[in-house]
């Protein structure tokens, strides 16, 4: 008979099955090692909480003791931050300085982190620089064939994202090239396109909020960045409450929780009440069951449902602009929002109705055609965007088939759009529901 059989052998299944749903410990591993070292030189001992691989999230930092309402999770020295203040007092300090126009203080990081990452074995910062990922999943990042898979609002803004970076890029390489004599190579080759879109993603990515007094040296850009080693390890959870901010006293950063987290579970922390959309845009993944996820309505797919024909038409739509009502309309968890149902209400107004607008927009139940009339063209955008949604997964199945080097972009996407599914498939139940509550 195998080992494997039997009572020892489903006993060390469920012990090693349980040790993967808990995170696996990589304290062992040589970069943590390092940078463990390196914290303590520092002034930074952690005792408690331990780098562990999780299935469902990845890298994160696991507790080896269990958490209550009101403990402090972690709190890292000053010197352990990377600032502009760090910046300043590095070799780029006096290039920075005598730089004009001023550069941002998001520039003087990017170009600290790529400076530092080229000095390799002689940089301060390696053992912090080894951890972080090679690369990212922000829209930025993204295969032209990707972000064509992205919900509209989303797709959009993340073209805004790659121009921006690119911009970015084309009005820093002056300030680049003002820093060839510091390097033996040409700065062109260190200061290229991709360093500086994986720096900028470092910071968009993993910095914590830290306002700095405003100095003449930067642009007036706010100065709010500090990356945090070993912190930046927590991972998100739309489902916990923490307490974060720089202590002036004690000169550390803490976070304190305001949540329990079992023992050699992982504990985590909360970026604020983004949706899905906003971590992808932002953070580069998405939360599974996020309670604040919602699918956009643009106002193309909204204006569709009603007819060109209308002599009111225009005059509607310029009352929905003036009024911020053609922006952020939503489907949730809880259904249509109230501000998707205005503003199709509103569209939907007869022309004998028209002169009830304003009550439209506060809420007023006009009549019970154009009430029921609203429910219809709600369900039927429900219908349109579960059906376009279903079109983009099978579309995504495919492509995960065919191009292997866009398999972990892919999956990022059809992890949002399968939240989407979700959330649109709950809403379409309860306009559901509704219909036939009214009928």
């Amino acid at each position: 008979m195998k080992k494997s059989r039997g009572r020892a052998g489903r006993k060390r299944r469920r012990k090693h099955l349980q040790s993967f749903m808990d995170g696996v410990n990589c304290s062992h591993e040589l970069e943590y090692i390092k940078l463990k070292k390196w914290l303590k030189d520092r002034g930074f001992e952690e005792r408690n909480l331990r780098p562990a691989q999780f299935q469902d999230t990845g890298r994160g930092l696991m507790t080896t003791k269990g958490l209550q309402a009101g403990d402090l999770i972690i709190s890292l020295p000053e010197k352990c931050l990377l600032t502009t203040s760090t910046v300043l007092g590095s070799y780029l300090g006096e290039y920075i300085m005598r730089w004009k126009p001023p550069v941002s203080p998001l520039i003087a990081l990017c170009t600290f982190l790529i400076a530092e990452k080229h000095a390799g074995e002689k940089s301060q910062w390696k053992p912090y620089l080894d951890v972080l990922p090679k690369t990212y999943t922000c829209p930025v990042c993204l295969e032209h064939d990707v972000v064509g898979l992205l919900p509209e609002p989303l797709r959009k803004k993340a073209q805004e994202q790659r121009t921006m970076v690119h911009d970015l890029y084309v009005s820093s390489k002056a300030f680049f090239s003002s820093l060839q004599p510091l390097f033996a190579e040409n700065t062109g080759t260190i200061f290229n396109y991709s360093a500086l879109e994986w720096a900028w993603c470092t910071i968009n990515t993993r910095t914590i909020y830290m306002k700095h007094s405003q100095r003449e040296c930067f642009s007036l850009e706010p100065d709010v960045y500090a990356l945090a080693p070993y912190l930046d390890l927590l991972n998100h959870s739309p489902n916990v409450q923490v307490k974060a901010a720089f202590n002036e006293r004690t000169r550390r950063y803490e976070i304190w929780t305001n949540s329990l987290c079992k023992k050699y579970e992982e504990v985590f922390i909360c970026y604020g009440p983004h949706d899905n959309q906003r971590l992808l845009l932002e953070y580069g993944f998405v939360a599974t069951d996020n309670p604040h996820s919602s699918v956009y309505v643009s106002s193309d797919t909204l204006l569709r449902y009603f007819p060109p024909l209308d002599k009111q038409r225009n005059a509607k739509i310029s009352i929905l602009k003036d009024h911020n009502f053609l922006e952020n309309l939503t489907f949730g968890w809880d259904g249509p929002s109230w501000r998707l149902l205005t503003a199709i209400k509103l569209l939907g107004l007869a022309a004998d109705e028209f002169t009830c607008w304003r009550r439209t927009l506060l809420g007023d139940v006009i009549s019970a055609r154009n009430e029921q009339q609203t429910l219809n063209i709600t369900a039927k955008i429900c219908h349109f965007l579960i059906e376009e949604t279903q079109h983009v997964l099978l579309q995504i199945s495919q492509l995960k088939r065919n191009k292997e080097n866009l398999k972990a972009h892919l999956a990022l996407v059809e992890a949002l759009r399968l939240e989407d599914l979700k959330i649109l498939q709950k809403s379409a139940e309860i306009l559901c529901s509704l219909n036939t509550a009214t009928t």
